[in-house]
């Protein structure tokens, strides 16, 4: 693929390709492939909010060595004057760990947006990121993408969101500090119009086309605050964080259900 053409974008497009440069040059032989998943490979992607999701498979895990060095090299990304420097979503993964998600062997090396490249516990979400990777993964570099990865079943896409409301949201809920920010509350509130839809039908689609679902589904008490998370003109007041801690909180009650129907499934 043109390294020009990647993306719509060229500022995405350069700072892809400080990666594509130095990552092989890096990792040497085990360097498999460079891949692009997230908002820029599933077409959800948001000029002014998203950040750039990408993967480095590998063939084994990578060494200490490698290790100092990709530190250094995102060092240097950082420091860069691009709008994405700091923009940055990604793990280096070996193939056995990539194929499938097991909690077992999903400890990485990550680097989340404005954060440094360290060695992280991956949680339930990378199963979302992994389907993401199979139905729309961009292969930049090494063989596609949907080779490497296994296809994910609807079921476990509804037991991924489970976990993720679980581990992330939930907790949240209760101590929002972090939705006190207008821009974090709106991708609050798509998100959770993600997680319903994908409760509901087994597949995960983009933020607007699942907030599009949510208005024609959801309780219409919520339409108003969905339509303001999605931009559009609506009633609902900016300062409405009591309301986003409360649509987070019927999200979990349809989360508990979802859990508690699985049990049953599990016991029958």
């Amino acid at each position: 693929m043109d390294s020009m053409t990647w993306t719509p974008y060229t500022d995405v497009n350069e700072i892809v390709a400080v990666l594509f440069t130095a990552v092989p040059t890096i990792l040497g032989d085990n360097f498999v492939g460079l891949y692009l998943d997230g908002s820029l490979a599933s077409g959800d992607f948001d000029y002014e909010t998203s950040d750039i999701d990408f993967i480095v498979a590998t063939a084994v895990p990578v060494s200490p060595s490698q290790f100092a060095e990709l530190v250094e090299l995102h060092g240097r990304i950082g420091q860069s004057n691009s709008k994405w420097a700091v923009e940055l979503e990604g793990a280096y993964i070996p193939l056995d760990a990539l194929r499938c998600y097991d909690p077992a062997n999903a400890t990485h090396p990550y680097i989340d947006r404005g954060g440094t490249l360290r060695w992280e516990h991956l949680e339930m979400d990378w199963v979302i990121h992994r389907h993401i990777l199979h139905t729309s993964g961009i292969t930049l570099a090494g063989p596609p993408i949907q080779t490497l990865v296994d296809p994910v079943s609807p079921d476990e896409l509804r037991q991924a969101v489970i976990g993720l409301f679980n581990f992330w949201w939930l907790p949240m809920s209760q101590e929002p500090a972090q939705l006190a920010e207008e821009g974090y509350r709106r991708y609050a509130i798509l998100t959770m119009c993600r997680m319903l839809s994908t409760l509901a039908n087994g597949e995960v689609v983009s933020k607007p086309a699942a907030a599009r679902w949510a208005l024609d589904n959801l309780e219409t008490r919520w339409r108003p605050l969905i339509g303001w998370a999605m931009g559009r003109p609506t009633a609902v007041p900016t300062n409405n964080l009591q309301e986003t801690q409360q649509f987070i909180e019927d999200t979990g009650a349809l989360v508990v259900a979802a859990s508690a129907a699985f049990a049953g499934n599990r016991e029958h």
